[in-house]
Parts: structure tokens; sequence; C-alpha cells
């Protein structure tokens, strides 16, 4: 320890045991990353939420006309009496009132586990068959274009696809859904709320069927990392929640969904982490999922649908005996 003088008085200064400075010990490593991951969460949650109020404005509901009261009806002059000609009574039947909002009976916590069946049954359905195609075509050519683009990348590589990486990742991309699923379930508008459940469904669908086609494709990836290439995860959990962006909101939300979501597929190529084939398929993928999504639990309710039938019968053969278990939901 050293005294000094100065105008302020004497200062104290520590000094290492040969007389030098001790050296700042560098924060670890460790340490940098979990506030990073803090920050990060912090700030996908406040965007979730902040956009609860902004796109639930477009589901303000209509004005109540006004009824007038009777008192005003006894103000007012009575009117002529017009004689109506005779018809014969037929009788009317009144259409049932459609449930919407929080009462609509189709988006709802009971109801997930069907719809999720629903929405993974429905991918095969004919009205997917043109994005099928499409998408298998444009995969199927791209896939000639794989080593090309990828050494054009390497020779330009600028190293901004990192951001993308870490934002569409597991963690964060569960994060944000989660954070917009909250949102919706706290919100008054109606679109809004369908909007954000049909993310969670399409998210949880799309990971099943990515899963089972990494597992089942085994494309090694181009940096050698593991067998997981085809098709992209991050480009189709994107391209599936702007499918149902677009498909609840128009392209006024459309084309900026897709357009982050392209960048997230350009970003897996820039890291070396898929080919072009595999961002394509996966764009494809994404795509028919969240427009899937959007149109099973969009229909309307049949007698019933809201119950899980769970029944079991025996089997019994000369040389087999068994139980046999069916769900209808």
């Amino acid at each position: 320890m050293k005294l000094t003088g100065g105008h302020d008085g004497p200062k104290v200064r520590m000094l290492g045991g040969n007389g030098t400075r001790p050296t700042a010990v560098p924060r670890d490593d460790d340490d940098r990353q979990g506030m990073q991951l803090t920050k990060t969460i912090r700030v996908l949650l406040a965007v979730a939420l902040a956009l609860a109020p902004v796109l639930a404005a477009a589901d303000s509901p209509a004005p109540t006309p006004v009824v007038p009261s009777a008192d005003s009806a006894a103000l007012a002059p009575p009117a002529p009496a017009v004689s109506a000609p005779e018809t014969s009574a037929v009788p009317v039947t009144q259409a049932e009132p459609v449930r919407r909002g929080r009462q609509d009976g189709r988006r709802t916590m009971r109801r997930l586990p069907a719809n999720l069946g629903h929405g993974t049954v429905g991918v095969w359905n004919a009205d997917n068959l043109v994005p099928f195609l499409v998408g298998g075509v444009a995969a199927g050519s791209a896939s000639f274009l794989d080593d090309d683009v990828r050494n054009s990348v390497a020779a330009n590589q600028l190293g901004w696809g990192s951001t993308f990486e870490t934002g569409g990742g597991p963690i964060y991309s569960t994060i944000f859904v989660a954070g917009m699923f909250t949102a919706g379930r706290l919100a008054h508008g109606s679109r809004f709320r369908a909007m954000t459940y049909d993310m969670l469904d399409a998210a949880i669908v799309n990971f099943a069927y990515t899963e089972v086609l990494k597992l089942a494709v085994g494309r090694e990836r181009p940096n050698g990392q593991d067998n997981k290439s085809f098709p992209s995860g991050h480009t189709s959990n994107t391209f599936a929640l702007a499918a149902v962006a677009q498909q609840h909101y128009g392209w006024k939300v459309g084309v900026p969904s897709y357009l982050l979501a392209g960048l997230m597929g350009a970003s897996r190529v820039d890291q070396d982490k898929h080919w072009l084939s595999d961002v394509v398929a996966g764009a494809a993928l994404g795509f028919i999922v969240g427009r899937t999504v959007v149109r099973v639990n969009g229909r309307p309710l049949e007698p019933g649908s809201g119950q899980v039938t769970l029944s079991l019968s025996p089997i019994l053969a000369r040389h087999v005996r068994g139980l046999q278990m069916s769900v209808v939901f």
C-alpha cells in the first residue's frame, strides 16, 4: 500500500507484493453467457407481450347498436297502419349463432391434444398437394446447387448468421411461442387469441415432423457435426409461425414474417449448418404445417367433437387372446 498526496487529500493505492498493480481478473465466460441469456429471455418475453395489444387492437368488437328506451318510444308518433297481404304461415328456423373468441369452443386447452392429432393427420389432406409438389421439386432442384452455394458462401462469409442461429434455436423459439401463447390467453381479441393458439399447435406438429424426417433421412451436415441435416428445423419452425400469422392477419403481417423466415433459412447456409436443399425443404414443410393447423382448427365443431372416446374390446380366437383399444377424438 502506498500513500500519495493531492488536492483532495491523501490517496491510497493497493500494490502487489513486488510493488506492481494487481492485474484484473477476467470475467468467466459462463458468467457472460448467463447474463446474455437472461437479457435475451427478457427481450423475447417483452416482444411477445408487447405484440398483444398491437395485434389485438384489430379485433376490437363492433359498437353495440343503440336501442331506444321506453320513454323515447312513447314520444314518437305512431306509425300508420298498413294492411299486409295474407300469407301462409311458414315456420322459420333461426340459425344457431356462431361462437367466437373465448367461447368458440375450438381453440381451448381441453381440445389441444385433439387439435394436435387433427393437425398432424391434416398435413396429408389433398389441399396440400400443390405445396407438396412445389416444395419437393424446389428442394430436388436446389440439391444440384448445394456444393456451389456452399463454396460461394464460404468465400464471402460475413458471419451475420450467428444472431439468427441463436434466436431461432430450440430454447429461444420455445420462449417466444410460449410468451405469445400466454399473451393470447390474456388478450380479449379473438383473432390474436386464435393466432397464438395456432402458433403453439403448429410449433409442436412441425417439431414432430422435422425430427422424424431428420432421423429417417440421416443426411450429414455440411460441417460434419451430425446426421440431422435434412430438413432445416430452424427454417421449418419459422416458416410454420409465419404461415400462421399470414393466415390470420393477411399479407400485411405475412410479408415481413416470411422475409424474417427467409433470413433464418439463409443464416443456416451462412453458418455451414445446412445445405441449400435442406433449407428449401424446411420452408416447404413449415408452410404446409402452418396453413394446415389454421385450416383444421378453424373448422366448425361437430356434435360431440369435444369428447374423447376410449373403447376396449377383447380379441378371442382359437389361438389368439388379446385386448383391442381405440381412441376417437
